[in-house]
């Protein structure tokens, strides 16, 4: 799989505009500004393929990105309580409403702060993946921020913190130290390349 070969293919503020799901799809979820763009930017190897800002709450689409016979799904970040409630009323149902729809997805992404406690919409989008039977992985955003110890004492809470953590392919990630890409890289290749001619 080539992730350099990734193109935007088109962004949907609603659900009815939705491509049809002819292709198989890897998405990216997670609190706003916890690193989704940032994610797929290293991930296919280009700086500005996904539109990184510093404001939280930007994303307010669905963006798919596509590379050989996949779709790259960037959702809006949920959480950000700046929001109006009338916007997170939506994005809630914009997010709910793509991971509930009949499409080929293979895998989730929730990418969660290492420095934090998962929040409660952190939970609940956990929960949510858990019940509706959906192949997921975590991806703690920041790693490199924490020091050896601190590492430690976070993974060792996550256990507390996050339902059914143990049975949860995790993976560390640092945009900077790029730790975890290529770990990413493979198990989102195993899965695609499963079926790819």
């Amino acid at each position: 799989m080539n992730f350099q070969n990734a193109a935007f293919a088109l962004s949907c503020g609603k659900l009815s505009q939705l491509p049809t799901p002819e292709r198989m799809e890897f998405a990216f979820l997670g609190r706003s500004n916890v690193g989704k763009s940032t994610l797929i930017n290293k991930l296919v190897g280009r700086k500005s393929l996904a539109r990184v800002s510093g404001v939280p709450g930007k994303t307010a689409t669905i963006n798919f990105y596509q590379t050989d016979a996949v779709y790259l799904v960037d959702l809006p970040g949920y959480g950000y309580a700046k929001t109006s409630k009338s916007e997170q009323e939506r994005l809630r149902r914009l997010i709910g409403g793509y991971l509930r729809a009949d499409r080929d997805l293979r895998l989730a992404v929730q990418l969660i702060d290492m420095r934090h406690a998962p929040s409660a919409e952190d939970v609940a989008m956990t929960n949510l993946l858990i019940d509706e039977e959906i192949p997921f992985i975590i991806v703690f955003t920041k790693a490199d921020k924490l020091n050896r110890t601190e590492r430690t004492k976070r993974m060792a809470a996550f256990v507390d913190e996050i339902p059914c953590f143990a049975d949860i392919h995790a993976i560390p990630f640092s945009s900077v130290t790029q730790e975890g890409l290529e770990v990413l890289r493979d198990v989102i290749a195993d899965i695609a390349e499963e079926e790819m001619p």
